[in-house]
Parts: structure tokens; C-alpha cells; sequence
């Protein structure tokens, strides 16, 4: 009777604790689905982290949490998501890195506020055509899939800052990069590529760091895209930027570029 009483204690406490701080915080607590409590304060939860658990399957019913703004489901056992997830309309960030995940909905093109998406050390082979709609996507990681090209319409990401992909099998990337206008830091290590898109450097006019490491692509030919001039003095002044502010960089930090 005891014990019972006090789990009970216990959970009305996490609830009370959920309502007043709209965090719902369950990092490595072995559990294994979403709490049934968490749908029940819907209007107040703004931040899921389940971290480091055993969620296989994410609810359809996560669609009733209309304020959620960041969803943390990094180290479970999800294999897909649920089409419910379009209707996050207020999602921001959504962080889904090592699981099992092989295949993403076409919804997932509805969270337009969406900033940041992580889903790295996953199993996907492709990324949906809708993605090109998160206009407001600053951040996107890809990296440790199984992927050999990115969507068209990723060009159509209009704030994209940042991508990494490192650790695929991408050997082609659309001609649409070229209209990412906005990114600053490309991250492509451990793929396939050959070349880039021809316009890929006048065309990424705020580009600042491109990492191509184990890459088939050439000094050469690198250096005789259209563009590497403008791009080389952006990367200089990022640089000597850092040191002037007496930023401290190990050698990696400095170590920007392609392999031969």
C-alpha cells in the first residue's frame, strides 16, 4: 500500500513538475513508449527528451501536443515516424540521431517553423522531396546514413546555414545546392563525390567551410570552379576572424578543405 502510494506521489509530483515547466525531461529512464501522462498536459508541454531509452514506436496520437517546440528522441529503437508528425505546426527542433530509422513521411514537410533537424547514425536511404517546404531550416545533419543523393528541393531551403552528410554513399548532389544562398558549412567526408555542381561555389555565396575529405573530387578541380576565388577570401577572413579574437583551434579546427 506503502509502496504504491508513493509512486503515485511520485508521478502526481512529474506531472505537477510537467505542467509548470512545460519540460518533459525522461533521459535514460528505460521506458519504452511515450507516457500516456504527457498527451494529458498537452497545452503546456513545449520540450520532449527522451533520450537514451527504448521507444520503438512514437505514438500517432503526438500529434495532440500542438505547442511542442523541440522533440529529443536520440538512442532509441525508432525504425519509422508516425504521419502525425506534420502536425507539430510548432515544432523548432526535432533530434532523432541513432535509431533505427529507415524512412521518413512526406508530412514532415509541414513543420515550417522547423530549425533544426538531426539524424545522424540512422538508416535512410533517402530524404522526402517535401523537405524543400522548411523554409526556415537552418540546420540540417544527415551524416551515417545510407544515402547517395539529396532531394531536388533541397535547393528550395531558403535559411539552410549548415548541412552535414559525412558518411554516406552520396556521389552526385542535385544542380538545386546551387541556390542555397544562405549556407555557411558543408560537411560531405566519407562519400562518393567526383565533382560538385558546376555553379556550386558562386552560387553558395556565403559558403565558409567545406569539409570533402575521402571524396574522389581533385585539388584541381576544386580550385577551377567558378566562384573558388570569392569562396577562398570568405574562408581566410572567417579565419583570421577566429585568431584576431584569440579564438583557440586545434590543428583539426584549421584542417579545412579537400583531400587529394
Amino acid at each position: 500500500m506503502g509502496c504504491c502510494s508513493s509512486k503515485n506521489e511520485h508521478r502526481a509530483s512529474q506531472i505537477a513538475r510537467w505542467n509548470a515547466t512545460g519540460i518533459v525531461a525522461l533521459r535514460h529512464s528505460n521506458i519504452k513508449v511515450l507516457p500516456d501522462e504527457v498527451l494529458k498536459v498537452n497545452s503546456y508541454v513545449r520540450t520532449i527528451d527522451l533520450t537514451t531509452n527504448k521507444v520503438a514506436v512514437l505514438t500517432p496520437d503526438i500529434s495532440k501536443l500542438v505547442h511542442l517546440q523541440r522533440l529529443v528522441l536520440a538512442n532509441n529503437l525508432l525504425q519509422s515516424l508516425p504521419n502525425s508528425i506534420g502536425s507539430l505546426r510548432s515544432l523548432k527542433i526535432l533530434t532523432l540521431d541513432e535509431n533505427r530509422i529507415t524512412i521518413l513521411p512526406d508530412e514532415l514537410g509541414s513543420l515550417l517553423k522547423l530549425e533544426q533537424l538531426s539524424l545522424s547514425n540512422n538508416l535512410l536511404t533517402r530524404l522526402p522531396n517535401t523537405i524543400g517546404k522548411l523554409r526556415n531550416l537552418c540546420l540540417l545533419n544527415v551524416s551515417c546514413n545510407k544515402l547517395n543523393t539529396l532531394p531536388a528541393s533541397i535547393g528550395s531551403c531558403a535559411s539552410l546555414e549548415e548541412l552535414q552528410a559525412n558518411e554516406n554513399i552520396i556521389d552526385e548532389l542535385p544542380e538545386s545546392m546551387c541556390d542555397l544562398g544562405q549556407l555557411k558549412s558543408l560537411t560531405l567526408n566519407h562519400n562518393s563525390l567526383g565533382k560538385l555542381p558546376q555553379n556550386f561555389l558562386k552560387g553558395c555565396r556565403s559558403l565558409q567551410t567545406i569539409d570533402l575529405h575521402c571524396n574522389p573530387i581533385s585539388v584541381d578541380q576544386f580550385q577551377q570552379m567558378a566562384g573558388f576565388v570569392e569562396f577562398e577570401d570568405r574562408r581566410r577572413r572567417k579565419f583570421d576572424k577566429q585568431i584576431d579574437s584569440n579564438v583557440l583551434m586545434n590543428s583539426k579546427g584549421l584542417d579545412e578543405g579537400i583531400d587529394l
